[in-house]
Parts: structure tokens; C-alpha cells; sequence
């Protein structure tokens, strides 16, 4: 401890100095008091006198000749020196060895020899010079201390009460006005859009009844016509009237105005009714010609072409509404009219270069064959095929199949296993990730934000995941588009809903799940069991929604579990495995009745054909067949069937495997009976579990830095772009979880009230009880609040990831967001501890501290909530602090100890704390102020550098919480 930083700032002599440095810390110097406020050192009484420090109150003593003692110092004249007699004090340390000399509390002291009482309306600390004002609003009774200065903590609570209140409600106000807003616009253009085209359907039918009469009126005129005209000859009237009738069978269906024109002139100088009937013909004509003016939307290319340069100036919340249920309407209108497409309406369709087809993505397989790392344990095995695009495929099989295995090889998603074979994208062996932006993969759990709505959902899901050059009012489309067909329009604006907070049914949660992939315009779409737990309807309208989206070219594999029959025909293809990750069939829906009828397997009647043969694969149902066939041959009746290899342990379920000219050995696979070693020792049985979850942690960490070049052709929006989109969302999601932020603060104040009230501050020690119980309660509340940010959505987090959203701007969203906190809470417990223990530093002072000790520990929280679960993570929360507390109290006598607390973040938040405390002790307090600091390696000069520190951990937390983030996410 460095004694000249210690005692320079309060102008101490250096002489005086170097008498200090020669005593023992904290025992008394003895001195002799012969001067009146003046004291001297032994026979250096005359020459060298001191006067009392500042704060002192050291008036002559009184000798008591019952004790002998010079009261009130309590120190005896010298034997046998009958000349001497009582002077001033004998000794000045530290005010727990002696507070003699200090100037009493609630009372000051101009000079070293008066105390004065404090009056009202000021206070006086012990080692007082001067009555000290208090401050407005503040109360200060007479020969008082301190001030009570809890109107203070009162209206800072009532403000930021006040100030709490306004942003949660004026900002979900803002929130809730807003989405009513958007809500009437979008219900105000739907319904514009639905008049609309009522109207042009009732204009429609008006045009083809005119159309009918004006044709059954110009045929009557024609017949009149045609009956004066009539010779002599039967043969020519039955002539004339064939060709007239078939004038008129060509005229009025093609419409054509020229002749229409040319047949009302012949017909004018007959008779008034043919004016009448070519009268009708123009109006009908020009209702044809003008036609756009009584449409919303046309159909043509002309009206297309006109339609994307309005596209354009499309800005208005209205108008984007308006195009996207335009589009929408016009594509219903495009679906009722492919139901009945002759030829030609076909190939129109095929030729039309307006339908946005995306990006072809097929995937081949070929002897795919999986493998579970260190117990060899087979989960797919000799698996061929193809999926295309265009078509929906569905696997199937008993549990344990390896169906959900299958769907992971095919996105890349396994880890732990060995994949042997080859799997070609687009006849290229390129890696599935380079594909990423456009491959959407629906896991089997409903994994969706709970305190979002349904559109909210889709709407972020889309603008991160959409190319950033597609506007706003094709998003817009789209994710209007996927609510459409997922028939989720009742529940929109309602919250998807958590376990404590009920929202959306089961089915409906289902379909958002899927939603969520959709939005996003895939061309390669993987989905685990998505008609799971579904009704039938639901099922059918998921399904339906997935057939129109491989009408547009997109290729979906997808797991089924036991599906109607009715949705089992809306399948194209079908795989179908047994146990152990083998092939059965692959191939056409519709031919796989054909195929099991061709081995002797029928399905019986009124008996689903899925259900059946998933019971014959269990081996429930034996097969109705005259042959001998089990269950464990139909994988190799497949194999011959299709020329493919048989594995070697499997030839014995065929009965002429041997002499079949299609069995072909594997070039470099081995197939052999899984290894088991059921003789393997117990501890290498637990090396071999080890070495296997390392292998998977590998695996892991791979998949999470492995960087495959970008095929898919989307330039999906930026890191600062996505940080903007997911800033609004946890916005949304903080301001929804306002009362649970409630909660945190009241608890704060409570903390705060209780500590400012039972730790008065201590001046003999600067208040460190009191900053040591803050830092304890302040690092608990504030670590278990942190862990929300990141261990309540870590699935949520996983699957964006995966999909190829930014794991930066997630991250760094929510540390902002979590920065409002930061601020708030510190002004949230000082409010009550501050005004309540009534410290000598200042407000300011200990709010940066508290401050950064917040961000230190927030940051600590990060870590503890990303690389734990939450159980594990909340109790080292709790612990954590009192722990690291303790280290950094009681390291001075333990070198080893003291080496640790400088790595423990209490340490240096109790630091700044006393330091900051301690520079507003002068005068008398400088032996306490000095002892206490040196005891606990504290300097003055250090506050900054405490500050610094607490920062510092806080940011490499932070780094550490993020790269833990990265490499433990499971994908």
C-alpha cells in the first residue's frame, strides 16, 4: 500500500508522514499533549508541536486523582514527576482502536478544542468541520448525523414507476394501434378485392345472358329473313339455311366485329328487328372491348406487363394489401380453370412464362448407408433412389426404420454417425449446405416462438429468409399466400401460445410449424411426420397446401405415419423401409399394390393398404401368401427385384441368392453382422461411450464452422438487416413479458429496501458490509433474470440457425435489448438501498459502479445459460456469486487465494465501491482510511482501473457466451 497516494490528496506533512510510516498499522502512537489542540512527540514537546487534524476534538484533560488517569483519554502522569501535568490527547488511530479524538456524531468541530451541537436543518457525520445543509425535501432534526433523505428514494421510485409504465404501455398501445391499423387495411382490401370480383362475376353472367339473347334474337331475324327470300326450289332453301346457320355458328362465339358490322348492314334493309339485333351485337362488342375497365386484375400479358410497372409504386399499407389478394384472387381463378383444362388450355399453361418456377433441386442416392459411430449399429443400410423435383415423397415404415435418419442424411443434419455411400444434388456431388437458403426442413416438434402470433411468425420467417430483392408487396404475397392455404386466417393475430400461456390449438400449431418453411419458397423441402397428431381435415388441407407448392417445382420428402388412405393417393411416390434402415419399395404410389400383389402379399378389403403394410413389416400381420415369405425377406425381394447388391449376412433370406447372376460384391463396403463384443470389459465399454460422444461433439462442431460455397442463387438480407429484424421482435417479445419484468424489479426494490435498512453504513469500515451484501443480491437477481435471453428459446435458436439466419444478429439483439435492463436496474435498487444506508459517495458514483457490475454479471449469465441447462444453469446463479464473494473477502492471508480473487469479479466491484466511498473521508479518518485500504490491497487511485475491469469481463463473457453459442449448437 503506497501511504503517499493514501494521505497526498488531504495535504497531509511529509514529515508527519514518515512518523506514520514508522508505527505499527492500526496500535496507538502515544503522544504528550502540553499545548492546548497541539500535540508532540516525547522531549520534542517545544520544538516540534503538531496541532489535531482536521475533524478532531481534543480539548485539555482533567486529571481524576482517585484513578490517576487524565480523563477522557485515560492516560497517567509520569511517575515521580511531580511537575507535569495533564495536556491534550495521548493517541490518534484508527476509530475502532480509539475515536477519542473524533469529533462525535451530530456534532461539528470548527477548531480541535469547540464542539458544537448540529442544528435543524443540517447534519453532521463524525469528524465533522462544519455543519453540512440538507438537502430539499429532506428532514434534519437537531444533533442528527445524517438525513433522511427518503422523499428522494420516493419520487425516484414514483418516476421510474411512471417512466416503466409509459414505455410498456404506450409502446404496446403503439404495437396494439398499429397491427388494428394493418388489420382494417388488410380487411378493408380484401374486402374491396371480394366486391370486386362478385362484381365481375355478376358482370359475367349479365354478359353471357346478353350474349344468349342477342344470339337467339339474330337467329330468329335470320330464319324471318332467310323464309321471305325462299324460292321455288326446296334444295336451295335447305342450302341457304345451312349456310346461314352456320354463319351464325362462327359469328357470335368468336365475336368478331367486322362481320358482325357487315351481317347487321345485309340484314338493315329487311326488317327493324335486324337494327334491333345488330344494335344489341355493338353493345355486346363494346362491353367485350372495354372489359378492363370492369375487372380488377387481367389475365393477359399486356395487363401483366402493366400490372408489374404499377408493382413499382406500390407503398401504402392499402395498396400492398390490395395487389397481394389481387394475386391471390387471381390465382384461385387460375385453379378452378385448370380443373377443366382441355389441350390447348394445358399447353398455354405450359408455355406461360410468367408462372415463377424455382430453382430445380433432385437428389440421387446410392448405397446410403449410415452407421452409428462406436457401437456400429446400422440405421439405414444399402438405400437407393431418387427424389424429384415436382413430386412429394413419402417414407414409411414400422418405428425404428430409420425413417427420421433418412431425412437427416438427406439435409445433412446427422452427427455421430458414419455415412458411406454417395448422395449426388443435381446429379453433382455437391453438399446439401451450399443449398441452405433454398432447402426447408420442418422438424418433428412444433418449435415456433409461443409469444409471437401466428403472423408474426411467418412475417419474420420470411423477410430473413426471402431474397432481400424481392419487394416488400411479393413478401407480403407470399406470407398472405401460405396463411391462405394453410387456413389459418381465423387465427392470425392470436398469440402461438407457450406452456403457461395457452394460444393456438395443437393442429393449427402444427401447421404454423410448417408455415414457417414455406414462407421461405423453398425447392427442396424435408418434413418429419407433419400430419402427426393431426385430424383428418387438418391433414388434408396441410397436404393440400404441400401439393401446391410441388406444383411450382418443389421437390418435398416428407415422413408419414400411418396416413388415410385418401392421403396416401395424394402422395406421387413412396419409400418405404424396414426395420433396420432397409428398402422394401421405392417407387410410384399407385404401383405399390401392384408390386406387393406381384409377391403374394394382397391387402384385404375395407383394410388401409399403408396400415397393412406397415403391420406385415412389424411382422403384427403374417402376409397372406401361399409361399413361405417372412417379413425379414421382403428387403431382399427388393434388392433382387431391382438388380441391386445383397449384403453377404443377408443372403441367407434369399433362397437362390447364390446362383442369382445379380448379386454383385460392395467395392470398398464391408458387410458383416453388427459387432457386438459382449466380452468387452466394463471399462471398455465406458472408453468406448467416451470416445463415441466426443466423436459426436466433433461431428457438431463441424457441421457449426463447416463453410460450403453459396449454390442456392439467393442473396438473403445482410447481418445489420437481420439484426434490425430480430431487434423488433425481441422488442415484441420483452414488451409481452412486461409483467414478469415487473416481477424483477419489484423484487429489486425489496433487495434494495432491506439491505439499505440492516447494513447501515459502517464508518469504520466505508460502508463495505453493506457493498458486499449488494453485490451478492444485485449478481444473484440480475444472473437468474439474464438467463431468460438465451435458455428460453434455444430450439427456436437452433432451428434458424440451421436454416441459415445469422447467429450474430441474434446474438447481439438480444444483448442490446438486455442493455434497457442494464441501465434500469441499478437506478431500480439504488433508489431503495441508497436512500436507505445514506453513504458519503455520491449517487452518480455508485450508480456507474452498480452499472457496470450489471453488465459484468449479465454477461456471466450468457455464458452459464448457453453452455448449461437451464436446472444446472440457475443453481450456478445462485452460487456463483456467494462463492466468488467470499474468494475475493477472505484472500489476504492465502496467497493462492489472493492470486484467484483477482480473476473473481466481486473483488474489484467491492473496490470501486469502497474506494469511491473512502475518497470523502479526510482529515481525522486518514489512519482508518489508510488501515483499511492497505488491509485489503486496496488504492485510491484505482477506481478507474476497477471500472475497466468489470467491463472487460463483461465483453469477454460476452465473446465467450458467442463462441459457445457456435460451437454446442445442435443442428
Amino acid at each position: 500500500m503506497n501511504f503517499n497516494a493514501c494521505l497526498a490528496p488531504f495535504g497531509v506533512a511529509v514529515a508527519y508522514k514518515e512518523v506514520l510510516l514508522t508505527q505499527v498499522l492500526l496500535t496507538k502512537v502515544l503522544l504528550s499533549y502540553h499545548n492546548l489542540g497541539y500535540l508532540s512527540y516525547g522531549k520534542l514537546v517545544t520544538k516540534h508541536p503538531r496541532a489535531c487534524p482536521l475533524g478532531s476534538y481534543c480539548p485539555l484533560a482533567t486529571l481524576n486523582r482517585s484513578s490517576g488517569n487524565c480523563e477522557p483519554y485515560n492516560y497517567q502522569l509520569p511517575a515521580g514527576q511531580l511537575n507535569h501535568t495533564c495536556g491534550g490527547a495521548d493517541m490518534w488511530s484508527d476509530v475502532i482502536s480509539s475515536g477519542a479524538i473524533f469529533c462525535s456524531a451530530g456534532s461539528y468541530c470548527p477548531t480541535s478544542i469547540e464542539q458544537t451541537p448540529c442544528s435543524s436543518g443540517n447534519y453532521c457525520p463524525m469528524g465533522s468541520t462544519s455543519e453540512k445543509p440538507c438537502f430539499k425535501l429532506a428532514s434534519c432534526d437537531p444533533n442528527t448525523a445524517s438525513q433522511n433523505i427518503h422523499a428522494y428514494g420516493a419520487m425516484l421510485i414514483a418516476g421510474l414507476s411512471t417512466l416503466l409504465l409509459i414505455i410498456y404501455n404506450c409502446s404496446d398501445q403503439v404495437i396494439t394501434i398499429r397491427e388494428r391499423r394493418l388489420a382494417k387495411s388488410r380487411e378493408a382490401a380484401a374486402r374491396s378485392i371480394r366486391e370486386k370480383v362478385q362484381a365481375r362475376t355478376r358482370w359475367k353472367a349479365a354478359k353471357d345472358a346478353a350474349k344468349k339473347h342477342a344470339i337467339e334474337l339474330q337467329s330468329q331475324v335470320s330464319r324471318k329473313f332467310s323464309r321471305r327470300k325462299v324460292g321455288a326450289e326446296n334444295e336451295k332453301v335447305r342450302i341457304l339455311n345451312e349456310e346461314e346457320l352456320g354463319t351464325d355458328e362462327d359469328l357470335y362465339p368468336t365475336m368478331d366485329t367486322s362481320t358482325s358490322v357487315a351481317s347487321e348492314q345485309s340484314y338493315a334493309s329487311s326488317e327493324g328487328k335486324t337494327i334491333e339485333a345488330g344494335h344489341l351485337t355493338r353493345m355486346m362488342h363494346e362491353i367485350e372491348d372495354h372489359s378492363d375497365s370492369f375487372s380488377s386484375f387481367a389475365v393477359d400479358a399486356k395487363s401483366s406487363k402493366s400490372k408489374a410497372a404499377k408493382e413499382k409504386e406500390i407503398h401504402t399499407h392499402s395498396q400492398i394489401f390490395k395487389y397481394a389478394y389481387s394475386q391471390l384472387e387471381k390465382e384461385k381463378a387460375q385453379e378452378q380453370q385448370n380443373k377443366n383444362l382441355t389441350f390447348s388450355g394445358v399447353i398455354s399453361m405450359a408455355a406461360n412464362t410468367e408462372t415463377r418456377k424455382r430453382p430445380v433441386i433432385e437428389i440421387a442416392f446410392r448405397d446410403l448407408t449410415v452407421t452409428l459411430k462406436g457401437k456400429h449399429k446400422h440405421l439405414l443400410r444399402s438405400v437407393n433412389g431418387k427424389i424429384m423435383a415436382g413430386r412429394i415423397t413419402a417414407v414409411m415404415g414400422p418405428s425404428g426404420a430409420g425413417k427420421t435418419t433418412f431425412l437427416s442424411a438427406l439435409a445433412g443434419k446427422t452427427v455421430g454417425c458414419t455415412i458411406n455411400g454417395l448422395i449426388l444434388v443435381n446429379g453433382k456431388t455437391e453438399s446439401i449446405h451450399s443449398y441452405k437458403k433454398i432447402v426447408g426442413f420442418v422438424p418433428q416438434d412444433d418449435i415456433v416462438h409461443g409469444n409471437l402470433t401466428v403472423e408474426e411468425n411467418l412475417w419474420f420467417s420470411a423477410r430473413c429468409r426471402l431474397s432481400a430483392d424481392l419487394p416488400k408487396p411479393d413478401k407480403v404475397l407470399t406470407v398472405e399466400r401460405v396463411i391462405e392455404s394453410l387456413g389459418l386466417q381465423a387465427v392470425r393475430s392470436s398469440l402461438v401460445g407457450t406452456i403457461e400461456k395457452r394460444g393456438i390449438s395443437g393442429g393449427q400449431r402444427k401447421r404454423v410449424n410448417v408455415g414457417l418453411e414455406l414462407v421461405m419458397e423453398p425447392s427442396l423441402l424435408f418434413l418429419d411426420e407433419p400430419t402427426s397428431g393431426l385430424d383428418s381435415s387438418s391433414s388434408q388441407l396441410l397436404l393440400r397446401a404441400i401439393r401446391r407448392e410441388a406444383l411450382e417445382g418443389v421437390n418435398i420428402c416428407m415422413v408419414v405415419h400411418q396416413p388415410s388412405y385418401t392421403l396416401f393417393r395424394m402422395f406421387d411416390d413412396l419409400i418405404l423401409l424396414a426395420k433396420g434402415g432397409l428398402t422394401v419399395y421405392h417407387g410410384s404410389v399407385r404401383k405399390v399394390e401392384e408390386y406387393f400383389t406381384s409377391l403374394g402379399i394382397n391387402v384385404p378389403e375395407r383394410v388401409n393398404p399403408p396400415d397393412y403394410f406397415i403391420d406385415v413389416l412389424e411382422g403384427l400381420v403374417k402376409p397372406n401368401t401361399s409361399s413361405s415369405l417372412s417379413h425379414e425377406e421382403l428387403p431382399v425381394r427388393w434388392m433382387l427385384y431391382n438388380g441391386y447388391p445383397v449384403p453377404p449376412d443377408m443372403q441367407h433370406y434369399s433362397v437362390a441368392v447364390t446362383a442369382s447372376p445379380t448379386y454383385v460384391q460392395f467395392g470398398s463396403h464391408e458387410y458383416s453382422a453388427q459387432i457386438t463384443n459382449e466380452d468387452q470389459s466394463f471399462a471398455g465399454e465406458m472408453w468406448q461411450d467416451v470416445k463415441c460422444n466426443m466423436e459426436r461433439r466433433r461431428d457438431i462442431i463441424r457441421h457449426n464452422f463447416l463453410r460450403s460455397k453459396d449454390l442456392s442463387n439467393r442473396r438473403t438480407p445482410n447481418v445489420l438487416l437481420q439484426y434490425k429484424y430480430f431487434l423488433g421482435r425481441v422488442g415484441k417479445q420483452r414488451l409481452r413479458e412486461a409483467r414478469v419484468q415487473a416481477i424483477d424489479y419489484l423484487i429489486l426494490l425489496l433487495a434494495g429496501a432491506s439491505l439499505g435498512s440492516l447494513s447501515k453504513a459502517s464508518e469504520e469500515q466505508f460502508g463495505m458490509p453493506g457493498y458486499t451484501y449488494s453485490i451478492i443480491a444485485v449478481s444473484l437477481l440480475c444472473k437468474i433474470a439474464a438467463l431468460r435471453s438465451f435458455s428460453m428459446d434455444k430450439l427456436q435458436h437452433w432451428r434458424e440457425s440451421a436454416s441459415g439466419m445469422s447467429s450474430l444478429a441474434y446474438f447481439v439483439s438480444k444483448d442490446t435489448m438486455d442493455h434497457f435492463n442494464t441501465a434500469i436496474k441499478p437506478v431500480v435498487y439504488l433508489s431503495m438501498y441508497y436512500f436507505f444506508n445514506n453513504p458519503r459517495s455520491p449517487f452518480m458514483d455508485n450508480y456507474i459502479v452498480l452499472l457496470c457490475l450489471v453488465y459484468c454479471v449479465t454477461g456471466i449469465a450468457y455464458v452459464l445459460a448457453i453452455f448449461l441447462d437451464p436446472g444446472p444453469s440457475q443453481l450456478c446463479s445462485v452460487i456463483l456469486p456467494v462463492v466468488l464473494t467470499l474468494v475475493a473477502t477472505q484472500a489476504r492471508d492465502n496467497k493462492v487465494l489472493k492470486i484467484i480473487s483477482d480473476f473473481c469479479y466481486p473483488k474489484w466491484a467491492l473496490e470501486a465501491f469502497v474506494i469511491g466511498n473512502a475518497e470523502r473521508y479526510y482529515g481525522v479518518w486518514i489512519i482508518t482510511r489508510c488501515g483499511t485500504l492497505r488491509r485489503f490491497d486496496y488504492n485510491l487511485h484505482d477506481w478507474i482501473l476497477c471500472i475497466a475491469i468489470l467491463i472487460l469481463t463483461g465483453i469477454a463473457s460476452r465473446g465467450i457466451a458467442f463462441l459457445g453459442m457456435l460451437v454446442f449448437q445442435r443442428k
